[in-house]
């Protein structure tokens, strides 16, 4: 059995059914909670097995609560260089998992959106399959080869996270590629669709964002 941990951050989640049936999809899941997204567990009576951070938006109720429910409370300072969201992936990293899935993670603040979206590449980097997941799309980051499993005009962006990206082969959409390359500055990977049912993307060099919506969108 596949270990997977999701992480729940701090950004908005305007469907809260969504974050629960996606973690109701997974076999025993393993939840860190960053902060103050305790409020929204609570709200669903989810108990997380670890709340990081540095607690300035968690209130003490809802960590009594929880510690009292056998959650782990790993608490750090205020004054730190990581967000609870870069300490929650460091946590889960340490779990070993075969994959990891933030949810929570856009929204709200957009440079706090930012630093989430490049905590990607830091899991690329270590090679642990890692997802941004809300109720719309998923992110991703590509540093060799994946393979996207949706439906005919879904709307799949591409961005570079690394100076340049080279390369870059996408194979099932309707704007192919062969052998391309993206540099920061010029995004011209917007809205793309899939062609078939099965879309590849493969890269030689960089990391490569993939925004993926599950829809065709205008």
């Amino acid at each position: 059995m596949k270990k997977k941990v999701f992480i729940v951050s701090g950004g908005i989640i305007e469907d809260h059914k969504f974050l629960k049936e996606r973690l109701n999809e997974a076999h025993d899941p393993v939840i860190i909670c960053a902060d103050g997204a305790s409020r929204q567990l609570l709200a669903h009576d989810i108990i997380p097995a670890v709340i990081i951070g540095d607690m300035d938006s968690a209130e003490k109720d809802i960590l009594r609560y929880f510690k009292e429910r056998g959650s782990e409370v790993v608490r750090f300072p205020k004054r730190k260089d990581e967000t609870d969201t870069w300490l929650a992936l460091e946590y889960a990293f340490k779990m070993k998992p075969d994959e990891i899935i933030i949810l929570g993670a856009l929204g709200g603040r957009i440079d706090h959106a930012l630093a989430n979206i490049f905590l990607l590449v830091m899991a690329a980097e270590k090679d642990v399959k890692t997802k941004i997941v809300d109720e719309t799309s998923e992110l991703f980051v590509v540093a060799d080869t994946a393979t996207i499993h949706g439906n005919v005009g879904d709307t799949v962006s591409l961005f570079p996270l690394s100076s340049s990206v080279s390369g870059i082969n996408l194979e099932g959409f309707d704007y192919p590629l062969t052998d391309g390359e993206m540099e920061i500055g010029t995004p011209y990977g917007i809205s793309n669709r899939l062609a078939e049912k099965r879309g590849t993307i493969s890269v030689e060099t960089g990391y490569l964002l993939v925004v993926r919506f599950y829809r065709e969108v205008s």
